[in-house]
């Protein structure tokens, strides 16, 4: 059987994080895998954290991931990268981390301060991939498939081929952002993983 996986899909309000577990959820389901998802996003319409957990393999039976099993981080941003490196594996834990901070209305109220030195922080504990992910779906032309560029290159480390992904893109997303979509999801697809 193929190799389960742990996932955490992490980010703030508004970034298509649920959209994102969802198509991964969906994608590993298709490939033939058991699949559960949990996800948490009580604050999100106001800019809170959202974090989904995704979890696949020939049987799952909760889906809850445990602190130090997760076998990879989807972050949408940095602090959210952050907040949630404690579930990942000691060893060969992954941070795919989009490389946006989006400051909370704490910090800006002078309450609190923003993380310092993440991207150093997270490669003492994991292999990090830095993705410019709005700035890659800028270049397409929206902003909003930032989500599906990160999914693409998080896409690589599963065993799901590229025509389920594609397949359930097409199906999932809104009728009018299919093709954007499965372009975002290829431009994500070709993005060299640094480490």
């Amino acid at each position: 059987m193929k190799k389960g996986y742990n996932v955490i899909v992490s980010g703030v309000g508004g970034q298509g994080i649920i959209l994102a577990s969802e198509l991964l959820a969906l994608a590993a389901m298709e490939a033939g895998y058991d699949v559960k998802k949990s996800e948490v996003h009580g604050m999100s319409q106001r800019g809170g954290d959202v974090v989904s957990h995704v979890r696949f393999s020939q049987k799952v039976y909760s889906p809850l991931i445990e602190q130090g099993t997760c076998d990879l981080i989807l972050a949408f941003e940095k602090a959210e990268a952050l907040r949630y490196l404690h579930y990942l594996k000691p060893e060969n834990g992954v941070v795919i981390m989009n490389d946006l901070e989006i400051i909370p209305l704490p910090v800006t109220a002078g309450q609190d301060t923003y993380p310092q030195n993440i991207e150093e922080t997270i490669k003492k504990y994991a292999n990090l991939v830095v993705v410019d992910a709005i700035g890659k779906a800028n270049e397409l032309g929206n902003s909003r498939v930032a989500n599906t560029i990160m999914l693409g290159v998080a896409s690589k480390f599963f065993d799901i081929p590229e025509d389920i992904w594609i397949k359930v893109i097409t199906n999932r997303v809104p009728k009018k952002t299919v093709e954007i979509n499965k372009k975002a999801f290829e431009l994500g697809r070709k993005i060299e993983l640094d480490f």
